[in-house]
């Protein structure tokens, strides 16, 4: 069943009806309190009637869906943030599961689906999409939606954290900041990939210090305590503070020319970890 009486995760019980929002509330709606409780609330709403599906309609049946990321540990942002949920099942997802899956969010809300990042394993966590920084969020900041048994796999160790960050998350931000940094035009459909390649540095040393996740609040001002060598921290607090306002990264891009030198901030901090 679905836990609705979770105060974490919901507001009232999904019923089936849409939420609807006005066209352009997610990219375009000013800045307020209540505009970003809207957000969530719409949110929370989708990501109720996903694991409503999950739960009575889906094959096979999960043995639990969560929330996970910003829903789960604070710092939603309505036009920046992923809906992260996490699905943990006996054995696994087929393609077609997965396929269905997307149909079905979609028809929810085409909006809100184009948000979904979704996390899966099986019973084991030794198949499907579930990185391990991703595994720690589950750990510590999982919201149940649907909980028939929960499945708790051995938490990563700090060493196995810093391998996974120093592979492809590194690698690939990396190479979005050497794009970034060649640009001549910031195009609006990179503002939430520039958005994020300021931020990485914050969640990367997070990561790499802590073995944990959290917040882009948090990890920033862990930036503030480490104050980690020739890593510039007043741009990542800028493309926090847009993120915060959902504001369009534009003028930050002035500053892309500083990614590398960040990208090469973060790997001191490996050398002197390692």
């Amino acid at each position: 069943m679905i836990h609705s009486a979770n105060a974490a995760a919901s507001d009232a019980r999904f019923n089936g009806e849409p939420l609807p929002l006005p066209n352009g509330f997610w990219t375009e709606t000013p800045m307020s309190a209540a505009s970003d409780e809207i957000a969530r609330a719409a949110a929370l709403h989708f990501a109720r009637g996903f694991a409503l599906f999950l739960d009575e309609r889906s094959a096979p049946q999960p043995l639990g869906v969560y929330l996970i990321g910003s829903l789960a540990h604070g710092g939603f942002s309505r036009r920046y943030s992923d809906i992260d949920m996490a699905l943990v099942t006996e054995q696994g997802l087929s393609q077609s599961a997965l396929d269905a899956m997307r149909t079905e969010a979609a028809a929810l809300s085409p909006d809100l689906a184009s948000k979904l990042s979704l996390f899966w394993s099986d019973r084991d966590f030794s198949i499907g999409r579930f990185p391990p920084l991703d595994r720690v969020d589950y750990l510590d900041h999982a919201v149940s939606l649907v909980e028939r048994e929960r499945v708790q796999p051995p938490r990563p160790t700090l060493k196995e954290i810093r391998a996974y960050l120093s592979g492809a998350p590194l690698e690939n931000w990396a190479d979005s900041a050497r794009r970034f940094a060649t640009l001549g035009a910031l195009d609006v459909k990179d503002y939430k990939s520039y958005l994020r390649t300021l931020l990485y540095p914050a969640r990367f040393v997070y990561g790499w210090i802590t073995g944990c996740m959290a917040s882009n609040d948090d990890a920033v001002a862990l930036l503030n305590e480490q104050q980690p060598a020739e890593l510039n921290i007043d741009l990542v607090a800028e493309a926090l503070e847009c993120r915060r306002a959902a504001r369009d990264p534009d003028y930050l891009f002035p500053d892309r020319g500083l990614l590398p030198q960040q990208v090469d901030a973060c790997r001191r901090l490996m050398a002197l970890g390692s």
